[in-house]
């Protein structure tokens, strides 16, 4: 169980440490797309070792929702973000 709550504090923590993207240059928020991406994989392999083990499958799918609802959130935010300012920097701009 305390894997379990490791790894709500590592999502929780990471919600919790939201950044700016709004200022950040287009390289910046490409970086954090893959940070976000590559954190949901991890995230995801973790539970999936944890749903072998867990005979408490209640657990396992409330662990599946958070992770996925709150890095979806933040992917969502980042790619709106990104989209924008690829529309303005470079597109606009000729």
């Amino acid at each position: 169980m305390d894997e379990i709550e490791k790894i709500i504090d590592e999502i929780s923590f990471r919600k919790s440490k939201s950044k700016n993207y709004e200022k950040m240059k287009v390289q910046e928020i490409s970086k954090e797309l893959q940070n976000i991406m590559k954190f949901e994989q991890e995230s995801l392999k973790k539970i999936e070792g944890f749903e072998k083990m867990q005979k408490n499958q209640d657990v396992v799918n409330y662990l599946k929702m958070i992770s996925k609802n709150t890095t979806q959130r933040e992917i969502t935010e980042i790619q709106e973000i990104y989209l924008k300012k690829i529309d303005s920097e470079y597109l606009n701009s000729k």
